[in-house]
């Protein structure tokens, strides 16, 4: 996984970036196909936003968030890509389950 951390208008520092990492563990446990991760956090005025856009195998997703404190942005944002995440592989598994709940009723239906 490739995690990449910019700051605008502000310094990231140890503990942003670490915070950010944990973060990125956190999305990369529900989905282990992240091929690469890229945050921004910036500061416009008296608001943090954060905002990342993820990349996995054929999809990407972008997420923002905004809040007074540049850590509740983190997580707000967070939370918004594992929304994401868990949409995009409950699609991915229900498109395939259906053709197995069918056909395991046919094998069913032909075996009594």
């Amino acid at each position: 996984m490739q995690l990449e951390i910019t700051g605008h208008h502000l310094e990231v520092t140890d503990s942003m970036n670490n915070y950010v990492r944990e973060k990125a563990e956190r999305l990369k446990r529900h989905f282990d196909q992240v091929m690469k991760i890229h945050f921004i956090l910036e500061v416009q005025k008296q608001n943090h936003k954060a905002e990342a856009t993820f990349h996995v195998n054929g999809n990407h997703f972008f997420a923002d968030a905004i809040a007074d404190d540049m850590y509740a942005a983190i997580d707000a944002l967070t939370d918004k890509l594992d929304r994401q995440i868990v949409k995009h592989k409950e699609k991915i598994k229900d498109h395939h389950r259906q053709e197995a709940v069918q056909l395991a009723a046919i094998t069913e239906e032909t075996v009594d």
